[in-house]
């Protein structure tokens, strides 16, 4: 046996047992975790904790920002709701304009313009520094949530232990291509797997963007360091949602996932775009594991594996995929043993959620192995050799003809949501701006602000 062929099997063993302890206990924690969700309590509505829903905005597709608030405006949930849509700088706010207006008589929408773009962290923390409610959702201005969201993430914010909650992401246009309905997939098992498994231990590492509600009690100890992130001397603004979960961790709050608490979002449906915004999570979370790996000593012994699966399972992949194709291509031998491994792996893998999910489309999620192979286990290594890369990668003016077939927040959980333009009069309120900065009142009531 060549050296390479020696690299090559040892690697995808040792990838292979690891791989399969990790999963074995991530499908099983999962599981139990199914088992044991208790029935809901009926809450007192006398009492109900108010709410803040903050949706920061920035070039997004107008049609695309009204799908997502009227969402918000279905919700059913009968405490006070109060709704901030932060616009940062956008190059399009003429576009979203009609949209704004369409609230206009909502006394539970608050519009802030913001001059320059600021980025998505300091536009959140805008709208936090000018709200009050006692618990704070963020939703991205792409994603649609079931009008049952806020009801079912109180309901876990009950607990005073609990500082995060996140609800369950699934695709909207799943059915666009290909890629995305590649990437739902992928959603299912990143919810209903990894962050299935760390709930049962009150330790969801990352709390996702689209759909996540915090404790603004907790949210206000950490505001200053959610703010003012740094990698290596340079201010860090990405992966805002796995940063803010880490603190809360560090400040010794529970972080948890409420499964039927549903939210579709908006996702790449081109390679380039996916790459990129993948690129852009590698570096997140890298950067915020390595800030977090103090924590893990006073987890539960699954954290730590769930860490190692999954940050030394992708190098074991990796240095064994580079041993058989050099192998393949230096010599005159065909590393069967890696390649079947490999494919066994895959298959266990995509059978198993195929089974969990009940549905065979899980089979072709076998797919996403060689684009892991060949496309994000090379970016992955570029991110760590550029983690103190700060850039977006992403960020540009939406397209207008977004198509209009996506599939909708209905498919995924429940029926049509409220229409605020009919049923929700009332009027667009003046946001309240800190005392660091002065007001401007846009012609159309909107309140903006300008350093």
């Amino acid at each position: 046996m060549t050296l390479l062929a020696t690299i090559s099997t040892v690697a995808v063993a040792s990838y292979a047992l690891l791989s399969s302890v990790h999963k074995s206990a991530q499908a099983l924690y999962a599981l139990r975790t199914d088992a044991s969700l208790p029935p809901y309590d009926p809450i007192d509505s006398g009492v109900l904790p108010s709410v803040d829903v903050i949706v920061p905005c920035f070039n997004e597709d107008p049609r695309t920002l009204a799908a997502c608030l009227k969402s918000i405006a279905g919700q059913d949930y009968s405490g006070r709701l109060q709704v901030y849509v932060v616009d940062d700088g956008s190059a399009n706010v003429g576009a979203v304009a009609p949209v704004h207006a369409s609230y206009a008589h909502d006394p539970r929408v608050s519009v802030i313009l913001l001059p320059s773009n600021v980025g998505k962290r300091k536009a959140q923390i805008a709208a936090i520094r000018r709200s009050f409610g006692d618990l704070v959702l963020n939703v991205d201005s792409d994603t649609e949530i079931a009008s049952d969201v806020v009801s079912k993430l109180v309901r876990k914010m009950q607990d005073p232990a609990v500082g995060a909650a996140m609800g369950q992401l699934t695709a909207s246009n799943r059915n666009d291509s290909w890629l995305t309905g590649l990437i739902d997939m992928e959603y299912w098992l990143a919810c209903n797997e990894e962050r299935a498994a760390q709930t049962r231990f009150g330790a969801v590492m990352c709390c996702c963007g689209p759909c996540a509600m915090y404790r603004r009690s907790a949210l206000m100890l950490l505001l200053d360091q959610y703010e003012t992130q740094f990698f290596r001397g340079k201010p860090s603004d990405f992966g805002e949602d796995r940063h803010l979960t880490i603190l809360m961790l560090k400040a010794g709050f529970r972080t948890e996932y409420v499964p039927d608490a549903i939210a579709a979002t908006v996702v790449p449906d081109k390679l380039l775009p996916y790459l990129r915004q993948q690129l852009r999570w590698a570096r997140s979370t890298y950067r915020d594991t390595l800030l977090g790996l103090h924590l893990l000593p006073g987890l539960d012994r699954y954290l730590t594996l769930d860490v190692l699966g999954q940050n030394l399972g992708p190098l074991l992949l990796a240095i064994s995929s580079i041993a058989a194709i050099a192998q393949l291509a230096l010599t005159d031998s065909v590393p069967w043993w890696t390649g079947l491994t490999i494919v066994a792996m895959t298959m266990v893998r995509c059978s198993v959620a195929a089974l969990r999910a009940g549905e065979l489309r899980f089979l072709g999620f076998a797919l996403h192995t060689p684009i892991n192979i060949f496309l994000l286990l090379p970016m992955k290594a570029y991110a760590l050799c550029t983690l103190s890369n700060s850039d977006w990668l992403s960020r540009k003016v939406a397209k207008s003809d977004v198509d209009e077939s996506k599939a909708s927040i209905e498919d995924a959980r429940t029926g049509p949501s409220l229409n605020p333009a009919s049923e929700t009069p009332g009027s667009i309120r003046r946001a309240s701006l800190s005392r660091a900065s002065s007001q401007l009142i846009a012609p159309d009531g909107i309140a903006a602000e300008t350093d």
